[in-house]
């Protein structure tokens, strides 16, 4: 059995601008391939030259999107307790929290499965699509949603190796995942001539040797990882706290999508040309949020560690670091949305009113990343110190602001939308900032130093 929690065995960070690129930059090149992923597949489908199949997988992503992001928080919550207890040197309690995900991961996974036609029955009503894009769309998604099990496990695992503050081997499981979907697709689809269900079967079949790739690396890490006393992993307080995490973190998950999906609602009152040009420029807010995630991602696992140590003057040495490499990241990908928001909105639109219109409103998606950035950084800081309720409530009463602005704003037209987006992320960085000091003290009154 592994030593007792002592001062002896606790795990501090290295407190450096050093160590918060060394963990933000490998997470800010994994997020940037993701989107690069769906891009793959459409192409892949789109070479075929059937409209209505590029529609099913532009369909089929969004939904999958909706589906699997949702359950992010097996990532979240498994960084941050992991990050917990590698700060505290409690080796055993490192391998209960990955293993209790997968076995939660395993059974969310599986009830997805079971209640697959339900889902579809829904989800497929909801999209309203044509009947030749319905079809083609229902044949992935009977293939795809039995990775389901597989992602969350992924998501574990990737929570693992954060929370371990191994973001490099992160990013490499992340772009191994990314080529052998696109390798696989490419092979179903053109060389055996599978078309959809061969680009739904890709995508399965690099879930399945990611889950398996991510078990072998945490083995390499850890010989023992799967050894856990049974009491320990059933702990009714520890299920109880994971649980609670979990739901903490997907209704922040959830209303953060809804805030988005009611941002696009609002742009189609306003006209083909008003929603166009809305989503260019969020595509524009979501490329510079690749960038300070990464941040966020070395604030959740610096934070969570020295929170494990009860190193109180570690951890607010970090929010000070990881704070001003994203407000200081966020300046920079605005200056440069500004200087190439053109460049950018003519490559993606080749219609001259959307141009127009897009250009117009260009000054309101620079500025979400620099109004955004302390959301985003805290986001980290919250999830690593596990104060998930706090972020949930924070949430949901920006997203209450956020629809009063919206709705107080209507007669400004789509400048309210956007001004009411701009409230949001304000509303969450100013309310997580406010609510900090008062956190960051009643955890550590709580921690005090174990004795030697």
């Amino acid at each position: 059995m592994d030593a007792p929690l002592s001062a002896t065995n606790l795990t501090r960070v290295d407190v450096s601008h050093r160590t918060v690129v060394r963990i933000a930059l490998p997470m800010t090149l994994a997020h940037i391939t993701t989107p690069l992923l769906g891009f793959a597949d459409a192409a892949v489908i789109g070479r075929l030259g059937e409209a209505h199949l590029l529609g099913a997988i532009n369909a089929s992503a969004v939904l999958f999107d909706f589906i699997f992001w949702g359950f992010g928080f097996f990532r979240m919550a498994t960084a941050g307790l992991t990050a917990q207890a590698l700060g505290a040197g409690d080796r055993e309690e490192m391998r209960a929290v990955l293993m209790r995900s997968l076995v939660l991961a395993a059974a969310i996974g599986l009830a997805i499965i079971i209640l697959q036609r339900l889902i579809a029955a829904v989800a497929f009503a909801g999209l309203g699509a044509s009947p030749d894009v319905t079809d083609a769309a229902r044949i992935y998604y009977d293939i795809r949603i039995w990775s389901a099990p597989f992602v969350f496990a992924n998501y574990a695992v990737m929570g693992a190796l954060i929370g371990r503050g191994r973001t490099d081997i992160g990013l490499g499981l992340q772009i191994a995942i990314n080529l052998g979907n696109i390798a696989l697709n490419v092979l179903l689809v053109y060389g055996l001539g599978l078309g959809i269900y061969g680009s739904g079967l890709g995508t399965l079949i690099a879930e399945i040797g990611g889950t398996v790739a991510g078990l072998v690396i945490i083995f390499q890490l850890d010989a023992k990882f799967y050894e856990v006393p049974r009491a320990l992993l059933f702990a009714r307080d520890k299920l109880r706290q994971l649980t609670a995490i979990n739901i903490d973190i997907m209704i922040r998950t959830v209303a953060l999508l809804f805030s988005f999906a009611y941002f696009t609602s609002l742009g189609a009152r306003g006209g083909d040309v008003t929603l166009a040009a809305n989503a260019i420029l969020m595509n524009l807010f979501m490329i510079t949020a690749f960038f300070l995630d990464g941040f966020a991602t070395a604030a959740e696992q610096m934070c969570g560690q020295s929170l494990g140590a009860r190193d109180e003057a570690g951890f607010r040495g970090i929010v000070r670091l990881t704070s001003f490499w994203c407000v200081g990241f966020s300046l920079v990908v605005a200056l440069l949305a500004l200087i190439g928001g053109q460049y950018f909105i003519d490559f993606v639109s080749t219609n001259e009113a959307v141009r127009a219109y897009a250009l117009a409103y260009l000054p309101y998606a620079v500025s979400t990343p620099v109004l955004g950035a302390l959301a985003f950084e805290f986001d980290g800081v919250y999830i690593g110190a596990t104060w998930t309720r706090e972020m949930r409530n924070l949430m949901l009463i920006a997203l209450a602001l956020y629809l009063a602005a919206s709705f107080a704003l209507r007669p400004f037209g789509n400048a309210a939308s956007w001004i009411a987006l701009l409230t949001f992320l304000a509303a969450r960085s100013v309310g997580q900032l406010w609510l900090y000091p008062r956190l960051v003290q009643r955890a550590f009154a709580s921690a005090a130093p174990a004795s030697a």
